[in-house]
């Protein structure tokens, strides 16, 4: 019996050595494309959005109601653990606190792989801004379009407050602009709290909260008595550089 089970040990040693047994540790290949929903959640501070009735306080102490909030997304670009990105052509979504069908969005034509952030521009960029009129998300229906020579209104908040110095106390920040030197441009990069998965079959969720409060505090403390309207320019760019880091953030993701 011994002189059995050492043959069939040897047996299988000289199996392993003719045939170079060993795992082979491979990692399966990725391949295909698949689809990623945003969905966004419209909050000021810790508070949800409410418009036309809740009063907010801004970080001057200022009171204000939020009557409009919407505001572009765009130009896409998945990133990985190793630094490479994956952009997506042709992404351009207009975000509305007035309509709940916009605050889910889907992005896809996405490459199947694994994804740590996501870089995009809070706004529309050059070429798009001076092609005209065009139409989907961009379409001038959509009343964020302002003429053919400067472009799209990339935010736009509308509200009252007791401190403005416009009539009937109304506050309106039209934000907007892609050349010098009222460049709003901003591109962004927001953090997944969790790998983002890719997969032909799978249909994953980010959520993401904007923050409204981020367009008044940052760089510059906006004080309503100050600045309570405006069409682009000066203060278009204060706000932008307020909101760039602060106006969007991802809470978690569903795989």
């Amino acid at each position: 019996m011994k002189t059995f089970i050492f043959r069939a040990a040897f047996g299988v040693s000289l199996a392993c050595i003719l045939f170079s047994c060993k795992k082979t540790g491979t990692t399966p290949v990725i391949t295909g494309t698949g689809k990623v929903n945003l969905e966004f959640q419209h909050v000021v501070g810790s508070q949800a959005l409410q418009l036309n009735t809740q009063t907010y306080t801004n970080a001057n102490g200022d009171d204000y109601k939020v009557t409009t909030f919407k505001y572009y997304v765009s130009n896409f670009s998945f990133l990985k653990a190793d630094g490479s990105k994956v952009s997506i052509p042709e992404s351009y979504l207009l975000v509305n606190a007035a309509d709940n069908a916009s605050a889910l969005q889907t992005i896809e034509n996405i490459p199947a792989g694994d994804y740590t952030g996501v870089e995009l521009t809070l706004g529309v960029d050059e070429a798009r801004n001076f092609a005209g009129a065009q139409t989907g998300s961009l379409d001038p229906a959509k009343g964020m379009f302002w003429s053919w020579n400067t472009g799209y209104i990339f935010l736009m908040f509308e509200g009252t407050s007791s401190k403005s110095s416009q009539s009937a106390n109304q506050l309106f920040f039209h934000v907007g602009g892609a050349k010098d030197p009222a460049n709003a441009v901003r591109r962004t990069v927001l953090t997944f709290p969790t790998v983002l998965r890719i997969r032909s079959n799978s249909d994953p969720d980010v959520h993401i909260y904007t923050d409204v409060s981020a367009l008044f505090k940052g760089k510059t403390t906006i004080s309503f008595a100050a600045v309570s309207g405006f069409h682009g320019g000066a203060n278009g760019l204060l706000v932008a550089d307020n909101y760039v880091n602060g106006l969007l953030r991802v809470d978690h993701i569903h795989n």
